[in-house]
């Protein structure tokens, strides 16, 4: 196995970490982290909800503020995974936060044009029992990019379930076929690319 990745996912659920409820959103990122560490991938994940970030654009809001640790956490990755639940169709609140705070990237840029995401790989996993999934992955990859990060193929993972049921990812006695492959090639390409950029930089300007 070649060096091992670091990969960090912001589980941008509404429910806190105390809540009794469990979360979809965790049991995807789970299933992902275990295709991941097939290919030499370690793994870390935070409920956002739970790290207190402060609405606005820049990498420090001040006293109160969790983002900077977190913010810390995704430079010194190699894949970034963003995991969403699906809210009216859209990515959650939590998940637009995460991205507004992401936004700090562009005015960051080293001598060379490059923003801190530049050379890491992005993932976003999508979970809901609704549809919306395409349209948050369109969404959360546009702004992923604008921030520097790069795309692999087949990076976006999602299961939705049958609209106005109640069956959520995490009651799912076994993961479905379809959702089980796109796990297995989003962690496969996100680690080759990953260490494609790691060995040949982004050269920039």
């Amino acid at each position: 196995m070649a060096d091992t990745l670091k990969a960090f996912a912001l589980n941008c659920s509404l429910k806190s970490g105390g809540d009794a409820e469990s979360s979809s959103t965790d049991k995807m990122v789970a299933d992902l982290f275990a295709e991941l560490a097939a290919v030499g991938v370690e793994g870390e994940v935070v409920r956002a909800v739970d790290a207190s970030i402060l609405p606005g654009v820049l990498s420090d809001m001040g006293p109160g503020d969790g983002w900077p640790r977190l913010r810390q956490k995704i430079v010194e990755s190699d894949i970034f995974i963003l995991a969403t639940p699906i809210w009216l169709g859209q990515p959650s609140s939590v998940a637009k936060r995460v991205l507004e705070r992401l936004d700090a990237f562009l005015g960051e840029t080293d001598d060379k044009g490059r923003m801190p995401a530049t050379g890491k790989v992005a993932l976003v996993a999508v979970v809901g029992n609704e549809d919306g999934a395409h349209a948050s992955h369109a969404a959360c990859f546009q702004a992923l990019d604008d921030v520097g990060f790069t795309i692999p193929a087949n990076a976006g993972c999602y299961w939705v379930g049958e609209a106005m049921q109640s069956k959520d990812y995490k009651d799912l006695e076994e993961i479905p076929d379809p959702v089980a492959s796109a796990l297995k090639m989003a962690a496969s390409g996100a680690a080759h690319l990953a260490r494609l950029l790691k060995a040949n930089p982004y050269p920039g300007t």
